[in-house]
This record gives structure tokens, sequence and C-alpha cells, in this order.
């Protein structure tokens, strides 16, 4: 089944594989995509679908080094590079809204951008800056009502870039303890005011950015990315966890999202989403239900099989494998993902992984 072409709603794929967004900071140090970045993902274009890396709508959300952003024409009009190399090639790609929120250094962020949050507190941790190397993450700044609406604008004027850039779509970043999982996470979010203090107003950002994007591109270009149970960037498992994602997912179904990217990380070391609970939510969603996490040829077609999700995501052998649908089809070895060149600048470990006839030769 994961080879096989797939189609729904306005979607049509060449394979059920999904590139997963994995973040590589390869971009200029304005936050510019570059001819490098088109290079890359036009390497990956059989993957029946790529989701780019994070990019922020927001000069704000640009909190680490050389992330790309989509916040203006000059970066549309760069991006198109990127997704014609896809489209040369018979893909699909989505570009992923990522805005950091508090995870993030001043030092990274353009002139006149700053960190916000839903909240004052710091996020714990260091974040990487090209200026200092490793610094404490920036204290934030509690993000006022006209600051809400002013994301949500962001949001909007970046769906429509991405469209006058060439992508098929975005996907909504929830996940990963960025901007709007700080606000679904209490651990974070201490707000007392309409979006925070319970379910419904934790819940409220996501779907007011969700709602609007829809209504700005429509509802078969819009998907988001969740992380229940996730453990980055000082979010972790709360006690209303389960109740609080069934309503996230059952508002988001009724916009008429085209996906839900699930991602489990437990085979990263996080605590895992519940078998039960991944049921819940993809019979509690009537879209396209993506599944993420460690995922190999077997237990991805098993998945499948089972009708646990309907698209897989793979993410570093991706990264590792620009031909990653052929050497699963061929039940070729893989390349191993070099970690030290995850996130460092240059066609080393990001451009430079063999295909599988060159590895052979």
């Amino acid at each position: 089944m994961l080879f096989e072409t797939f189609s729904a709603r306005s979607l049509q794929l060449a394979n059920r594989m999904v590139m997963a967004p994995l973040t590589r900071n390869r971009a200029t140090p304005q936050h510019t995509p570059n001819a490098l970045m088109a290079t890359y993902y036009g390497q990956r274009a059989t993957a029946g679908l790529i989701i780019t890396e994070g990019t922020s709508p927001s000069p704000n959300g640009l909190g680490y080094p050389r992330i790309p952003g989509l916040c203006d024409a000059v970066q549309a009009h760069a991006w198109k590079a990127t997704t014609t190399a896809v489209h040369e090639q018979g893909g699909k790609i989505f570009v992923q809204f990522m805005h950091c929120g508090r995870v993030a250094h001043v030092d990274n962020l353009p002139a006149g951008a700053e960190v916000l949050g839903p909240g004052t507190t710091v996020c714990p941790g260091e974040m990487y800056t090209d200026t200092r190397g490793l610094q404490p993450h920036s204290p934030p700044r509690a993000m006022t009502s006209d600051d809400i609406a002013h994301v949500i604008d962001e949001h909007v004027a970046a769906a429509k870039l991405a469209l006058d850039a060439g992508f098929d779509g975005v996907e909504l970043h929830g996940a990963n303890g960025y901007l709007i999982e700080q606000f679904l996470n209490p651990l974070v979010n201490q707000r007392t005011d309409g979006y925070g203090g319970s379910v419904e107003r934790r819940n409220r950002l996501a779907l007011e950015i969700a709602s609007a994007t829809v209504a700005a591109i429509g509802r078969d270009r819009v998907g988001i990315r969740l992380s229940p149970y996730g453990v980055f960037n000082g979010t972790a498992e709360f006690p209303e966890v389960q109740a609080q994602y069934l309503e996230l997912v059952h508002s988001l179904s009724a916009l008429g999202l085209l996906y839900l990217h699930l991602v489990d990380h437990s085979s990263m070391g996080a605590p895992p989403v519940p078998a039960d609970f991944k049921l819940k939510l993809r019979a509690g969603f009537d879209g396209l239900f993506i599944l993420s996490g460690g995922f190999d040829h077997a237990s991805a077609e098993q998945a499948l099989v089972d009708k646990r999700g309907d698209l897989i995501a793979f993410g570093r052998p991706f990264l590792a494998n620009p031909d990653l649908v052929a050497r699963m089809r061929a039940g070729a070895p893989l390349n191993a993902p070099d970690a030290a060149t995850f996130y460092t600048p240059g066609a080393k470990g990001y451009t430079d992984y063999p295909a599988l006839a060159a590895s052979v030769a």
C-alpha cells in the first residue's frame, strides 16, 4: 500500500510516503530560502508529499538562526525555486508554518522583532545563535489581545504568500512546544483571559488560526501537526491532555481541514501516544490522518493495512536518503543520518547524501 498512488479531495499523490518537516537551518542569515534548499527538496521530490521545514509566518517567530520565513514578497519569490524543483518531478509540497514563540533568542530575530509567548515564563534550556553560540532562551513578552489578532493576520498573509510561491498548501505547526502548543499546554499557558484557564480557551488560538487560514486559502490546502504527550521545549503531559486534544480535533474537523498530522516522539525518548487514544483522534477527525514517529517500511505498511492512518511520514530516513522511496521499494539499505550536520550551514550532510545508484556503483 505504501507505494500506491493516493487521492483524496483535491490531493493526488504518487505514493503514501510523506517527507516530514525537518529543521535544517540552511536559509540565509536573513531567513531567506536559497538555491541549496531548492536542490535539497528537489532531490526528495519522489515522496508523495513533502512538508517543508518549519517556516515562520512572522518576523517575531524566527527564533532559530537561518530558518526560513514566509513573511513578505521577497521570501515568497525566493521559495519559488523550491516549489518549481518539486513540481517539475511530479511532487507535491506543503509549507509548514512554525512560529517559535518563546523558543527563541533575540540575536536570531530580525531588527524590530521581539520574542513573544502566552506569558513571561522563559523556555527552559538554551538556544543556538550564530553570534554568541549557545545562550539561554530570551524572556518573552506576554502577548496582548492585539498581539494575538496580529499573529492570526500574519498566518493569513503568509498562507496567501504560500500560494503565490507555488506551494500546494500549508501545515500549521501545533506541536513540539512552539507558539500554538504553548497556548495549548497549561504547563506553559497560565493565562486567565479568553486564551487560557480551560480546555476551550487554551484551544482558542489554534482554532482561530486554523479557521482564518481555511477562510483565506480553502480547506483543501490546510493541515495541522499535533503532538499530544510531547515533551519538547518545556511541554509535558497534563491531566486533561486527552480531553483537550479530542475537543480540539473535533473542532478542527468541523472546520474541514485536509489533514491531521499526529506525531508520536516515543522513538526519540518521549512518552508514547497511547494506541487507543490515536484511534480516538482518528475517529474524531473527518479528514486525512498522517502518522509520524519512528516508522520503517514494515511498520508503515502494517499501519496502513490496519487503517490506523492514510499516509505515513518519515523524517530522518528522508534526510539521509534523497531516494528513500526507491530504496524502500527495492529493500535496499539506507544511508545513516549524520547528526553532526543536521543544523550546520552548507551542502555537507544536506545535499551530498548518495542516491542508491551512486552508492552501489
